[in-house]
């Protein structure tokens, strides 16, 4: 992948997974050092499970989400296994892709 001057590479991770289980996913996004996380409710799209449509029924947990989230390189693996695991036990998929970030300080747990 090119080298971005100025920029960081990172891990982006993101996972479609049916609404109500995107807490478990966020929980295990920010004990692994995750800083943060975008969570896109009522997705749609076309896959192995069919045809699934966008429209929120009563609320974010009756559809598909997607949440996805920046971390550092070296700190991805524990991460994307434990997600795996959730996976093995639950619809979804889960997609991690190299990125390059400006300001790598927020990607980053703070130092004490």
């Amino acid at each position: 992948m090119k080298n971005w001057t100025g920029l960081t590479p990172m891990a982006r991770i993101e996972v479609v997974i049916d609404g109500e289980h995107v807490p478990t996913i966020r929980d295990l996004l920010l004990s692994a050092g995750a800083t943060g996380y975008t969570a896109v409710h009522g997705v749609s799209g076309f896959g192995h499970g069919g045809q699934h449509e966008g429209r929120l029924l009563f609320n974010d947990r009756n559809s598909l989400s997607m949440v996805i989230s920046i971390v550092p390189i070296d700190s991805a693996e524990p991460l994307i296994a434990g997600i795996r695991k959730v996976l093995e036990l639950r619809h979804g998929v889960m997609f991690v892709s190299e990125t390059h970030v400006s300001r790598a300080e927020y990607f980053r747990p703070a130092q004490d």
